[in-house]
């Protein structure tokens, strides 16, 4: 069964705004890093999500999955760039890490793919 991938982004991302305002300075903090982590350096920002997609894979994180497909497709990744960096998560994930790349996020890929085209 498919899963509402952009249901998921949207109640991530409304989840987030939410318990920020009853956990304003946790979430900040958390904001801080992960703004901190992205900035481009060595590494792009699009490497950086790449590796976040396949980090999501490899710990089976739904949210994490979806949400970094649709950064790293914003970023100008492409389908085969993410599903590369998937294959990389399977190396060390195995099966499970297998199923969720041809599920889950090959199904945010078809679903966000087209609004950055």
């Amino acid at each position: 069964m498919k899963k509402d991938v952009r249901g998921m982004l949207n109640a991530f991302t409304q989840g987030l705004g939410a318990v920020s305002e009853t956990n304003k300075a946790n979430v900040n903090a958390f904001m801080r890093l992960l703004s901190t982590g992205y900035k481009e350096g060595a590494l792009t920002t699009k490497t950086k999500e790449l590796m976040s997609v396949a980090i999501g894979v490899y710990n089976r994180c739904e949210y994490c999955i979806v949400y970094h497909v649709y950064k790293s497709l914003e970023l100008g990744a492409t389908r085969e760039e993410i599903m590369e960096a998937a294959m990389v998560a399977v190396g060390f994930g195995g099966g499970p890490s297998m199923a969720y790349s041809v599920t889950l996020l090959k199904d945010s890929i078809d679903e966000f793919e087209n609004d950055f085209k």
